[in-house]
């Protein structure tokens, strides 16, 4: 029963993931074209989002899904590690820090192929589980 509700509510997060992924690029450019203490709001969003990852990655083990989705779920929670060490270097090495926004972008990327990647795995028959007519999946 878990791994099925991991099954289910996988690609439903990695959805709204992509969702915020776009309104954090929103933020970022307000906090460019308009205040810069919007930066603040984009900053909280962002630590906001990375729970949301670590979500995503629980919910990938739990349902037992195939090794690429776990790896691209755990790729997105080691991409977000980076994001904050890359703005911490940015006095001392701004070309790094640089790499900031491209790694938003390639976050982005990645959290599209996991929600289309669980959106397809998750109508598939899941092995061991009871079908309701009482067959085992697969059979």
């Amino acid at each position: 029963m878990v791994r099925t509700f991991g099954r289910r509510a996988l690609p439903v997060v990695a959805a709204g993931f992509v969702v915020a992924c776009l309104f954090q690029v929103f933020l970022a450019g307000l906090g460019v074209f308009d205040d810069p203490a919007t930066f603040l709001t984009h900053t909280s969003f962002g630590y906001m989002l990375g729970l949301v990852v670590l979500v995503m990655l629980v919910l990938a083990i739990v349902a037992r899904e195939p090794r690429r989705i776990v790896g691209l779920a755990a790729l997105l929670l080691a991409q977000f590690a980076l994001q904050s060490l890359f703005v911490g270097v940015r006095a001392d090495y701004p070309m790094i820090a640089a790499l900031h926004p491209v790694n938003g972008f390639l976050i982005l990327g990645v959290g599209i192929a996991v929600t289309r990647m669980s959106w397809a795995a998750r109508n598939e028959p899941v092995s061991g589980l009871m079908q309701p007519s009482g067959a085992v999946a697969g059979s």
